[in-house]
């Protein structure tokens, strides 16, 4: 009787031991230090963002293991990405729009769908921007004179044809009923450089982002003609976006983060609670400021529907700018 006494206290010990170990196991992730990264140089905005993540993740004791922001520069993003495929759910990179774009032009055989999905965080909006003597008074005079003759306007765009700063000008004139492909662009090393032509004469108008012009709009040394936000933007509530002009854009410049493939329920959702939170926190908006960013946040989810529309939008765009085939 006592042997098989033993047999119900046997059972209670293993079903004990078994929820014991699913606990175990759902608090297993993250289970050494963590990394994010930054797919350039010190200094850009991936670096700024990664930075950014590291110092309010830990700073609000939202993760409690040690993240180190590690650099990775190349290709476009394409080093730091091949880097990552290769890690285990330790680390992460930020990403943009150039994980899609670098392989809808031909230059990377990566794609989005080789990484998973952790978040969309921020964004900045692009801008058209021309000369403070400039006979353009709005988007819409800008827009005119360009159907009525496309290759007359010198449009500066850096750092190469394919990116937001050029692809959001391509939305718009699409929008317009323009032809992009007729579209007269001079491509310089990057947004500093594009700035200087505007200011010097030589090129009519600028595309970029926001943070490149918004200072010198301000100052009064160059006019800001569009935005390509929802609505005004705080603090130059005098620049109309361009749907409030007519052309149906809405164009983010938005960053993100992206872990390696085949990532664990479990691990995503860690990082949906962790960012979630962040997002909310008073430091997280403090850079957001400091940046001229704006709060952008999707989750895992969100965050892959909204990557396979931005996929498929600049697919069209790039083929109706002529880049491609």
């Amino acid at each position: 009787m006592r042997k098989f006494g033993m047999i119900p206290l046997l059972l209670l010990l293993l079903l004990m031991a078994a929820c014991s170990g699913n606990a175990s196991s759902s608090q297993e992730y993250p289970t050494k230090n963590l990394e994010i990264v930054a797919p350039a140089s010190p200094g850009g905005g991936w670096d700024l963002t990664a930075r950014s993540l590291e110092k309010v993740l830990s700073g609000q004791g939202l993760v409690e293991e040690n993240i180190n922001v590690i650099n990775k520069p190349g290709g476009g993003g394409e080093v730091g990405w091949k880097y990552l495929k290769n890690q285990d759910a330790h680390s992460l990179a930020v990403n943009s729009s150039l994980v899609l774009t670098n392989n809808l032009l031909g230059q990377s055989e990566l794609t989005y769908k080789d990484f998973t999905p952790i978040a969309t965080l921020a964004t900045e909006w692009q801008s058209l921007a021309v000369p403070k003597d400039s006979k353009f008074k709005s988007a819409k005079d800008f827009m005119k004179a360009l159907k009525e003759d496309p290759s007359s306007i010198k449009i500066g765009v850096g750092p190469g044809l394919g990116n937001d700063d050029h692809l959001s000008i391509v939305q718009a004139a699409s929008e317009y009923g323009i032809d992009p492909s007729k579209l007269n662009f001079l491509v310089y090393e990057g947004g500093g450089d594009v700035v200087t032509a505007l200011l010097g004469g030589h090129v009519d108008a600028v595309t970029t982002s926001l943070s490149e012009v918004k200072d010198q709009h301000i100052a009064n040394k160059l006019e800001i003609l569009a935005v390509s936000s929802e609505k005004p933007i705080k603090g130059i509530e005098d620049v109309p976006t361009w749907k409030e002009q007519g052309v149906d854009l809405v164009f983010p410049h938005w960053r993100g983060l992206m872990g390696p493939p085949d990532m664990t329920e479990e691990q995503i959702a860690f990082w949906d609670k962790k960012l979630s939170k962040m997002v909310k926190t008073d430091e997280w908006k403090k850079v957001l400021k400091n940046n001229d960013w704006e709060g952008f946040y999707k989750n895992s989810e969100e965050t892959k529907a909204f990557l396979q529309e931005q996929h498929d939008l600049y697919k069209q765009l790039i083929e109706d700018s002529g880049l491609v085939d």
